[in-house]
């Protein structure tokens, strides 16, 4: 399972554009920028991405990349329960 992690343009002011760009050089990670996904209100507040469709987000882009990282590691435990 390669996780899919998606990033707004629009939220790069929060530095997650560092943080994409390390993301990025993971072969084990498909990493996607959009111009908007549609999260405005989160996009405005906070770093923050999709991970799997999902929102994760922190008050920080080095709290986001934990909280990515637990997202991460969360869908991978589901997975290996549904044996898979």
């Amino acid at each position: 399972m390669r996780p899919i992690i998606e990033f707004c343009t629009n939220n790069m002011h929060h530095g997650t554009d560092k943080l994409m760009k390390a993301l990025e050089s993971n072969p084990e990670y498909d990493v996607i920028e959009y111009g908007c996904l549609g999260n405005c209100g989160e996009c405005y507040l906070f770093p923050f991405a999709l991970v799997n469709g999902e929102i994760v987000a922190a008050e920080t882009a080095e709290g986001l990349d934990e909280a990515i990282q637990a997202k991460i590691k969360e869908i991978e435990a589901m997975f290996d329960l549904l044996g898979e």
